[in-house]
C-alpha cells in the first residue's frame, strides 16, 4: 500500500470539494428549469429566449419554462435569480442592463459583478428607428421636423435600455432635443407608437420587424454599423450623416453565482447546440430579426467586462439618470 505522504493527503483533500458538484452535475437536471426573462412578454429579450428555450430543454431532457419579471431596467428579474439557489434550476435571460445597471443603480440587494455566473450570449439585438407610415419618409425628414418642433418624443423599452441609449446618442449628435418616454418593455412602447401617442421609437428588431413587414410602421434607420440582411433597404444611422454610430442591445444567459461549473458547462453546450441548428438560426435571423451569437462562458465574461467599462462612459457622456 503506498505511503500516505503529505503530498497525497493534500491532493486528496483538494479533490473532496469537487465531488458534490460533480455528483450534482451528473444528476442534473432532474426537474424543469425556470428561466427568468428580465423584460416584458413579446419584447427583445422574451422572444429570442423562448425560441432557444425549447430546443435547450430537448437537449437537456427537461423543459425550460420562461417566466417574465419585468421592471427597473431588468434588475427585478436579475434580483430574483441572484437570490435563487445556485443549483442550475433557476437561470436568467437578460439584456444590456447587466452592463448598464452597475453604472446607474444603487442600493441593489445584489452585485451585478459578483452575483452571476455567465452561461453564454444568445444574440445581438439590432435596433431600428420607426415612425408611423404617415410620418417622415426618411431620417433627414425626421430630423428636420424635430428641429421645427422641439421636444418630439421617442419611446423605448425602459430607462437605460439599448433603445434609450440609441435615442439619447442620436439626439445629442443631431442636436434635436428629443424627449425620452420609457415603457416597461418593447411591446407597450410599440403600442403607443401605433396609437400616435409618441412621435417615434427606437426598438429592438423582434418587436419592430413584424410591424414593418405588415406595413404598420416605417423603418427610417438601423443602429448597426452595417445594414441588416433582413432589412437590406433600410440604411444605417451611420450612413445618414452620423459616422461611427453603432448602438445595439444584446441578450445573454446567466446563473446564480456559485452554480457548479459542470452544470454551467452543460447549459452553455445546450445553448450553443440550439443556436447551431440551421432552422433555429433562420428563425432568429430572418424570422424575428436578431443576430445569433453563442460562444463560451469565458467569451461572455470578457464581453461583459468590456461592455461595463464602455457603458460607464456612455452614461456619463449622455447624463443618463434613473428617474
Amino acid at each position: 500500500m503506498p505511503a500516505l505522504t503529505r503530498r497525497r493527503l493534500l491532493a486528496a483533500a483538494a479533490a473532496l470539494p469537487a465531488l458534490p458538484s460533480l455528483a450534482q452535475a451528473q444528476a442534473w437536471p432532474s426537474r424543469p428549469i425556470r428561466v427568468i426573462a428580465s423584460y416584458a412578454p413579446g419584447g427583445g429579450v422574451d422572444v429570442p429566449t423562448r425560441l432557444v428555450a425549447e430546443p435547450m430543454g430537448a437537449i437537456l431532457g427537461q423543459p425550460l419554462a420562461v417566466e417574465n419579471r419585468a421592471g427597473a431596467t431588468g434588475s427585478i428579474g436579475a434580483a430574483a435569480v441572484a437570490a435563487a439557489a445556485p443549483d442550475g434550476y433557476t437561470i436568467l435571460s437578460d439584456a444590456s442592463g447587466q452592463a448598464l445597471n452597475p453604472a446607474l443603480l444603487t442600493n441593489l440587494p445584489f452585485d451585478y459583478e459578483t452575483g452571476f455566473a455567465p452561461i453564454g450570449q444568445l444574440c445581438t439585438l439590432p435596433q431600428v428607428l420607426v415612425v408611423l407610415t404617415s410620418g417622415p419618409a426618411g431620417l433627414a425628414a425626421l430630423l428636420a421636423a424635430a428641429r421645427k418642433k422641439p421636444g418630439m418624443t421617442y419611446a423605448s423599452s425602459g430607462i437605460a435600455s439599448g433603445p434609450h441609449l440609441a435615442g439619447a446618442v442620436l439626439s445629442r449628435r443631431a442636436d434635436i432635443g428629443l424627449t425620452h418616454v420609457a415603457y416597461r418593455g418593447s411591446a407597450p412602447a410599440m403600442q403607443d407608437v401605433l396609437a400616435g401617442a409618441v412621435d417615434m421609437a427606437f426598438s429592438t428588431t423582434p418587436q419592430a420587424v413584424p410591424l414593418i413587414r405588415e406595413g404598420r410602421l416605417r423603418a427610417l434607420a438601423v443602429t448597426t454599423a452595417q445594414r441588416l440582411p433582413f432589412l437590406p433597404d433600410v440604411p444605417t444611422v451611420a450612413e445618414q450623416g452620423f459616422p461611427g454610430f453603432d448602438v445595439n442591445d444584446w441578450v445573454a444567459m446567466w446563473a446564480p453565482a456559485g452554480t457548479p461549473a459542470p452544470v454551467l458547462d452543460r447549459l452553455n453546450a445546450a445553448l450553443n447546440q440550439a443556436l447551431s441548428d440551421p432552422a433555429r438560426r433562420d428563425r432568429l435571423l430572418n424570422g424575428i430579426g436578431v443576430l445569433p451569437a453563442g460562444g463560451s462562458r469565458e467569451d461572455l465574461a470578457r464581453f461583459v467586462t468590456a461592455q461595463r467599462l464602455a457603458m460607464r462612459e456612455v452614461v456619463r457622456a449622455e447624463n443618463i439618470r434613473v428617474e
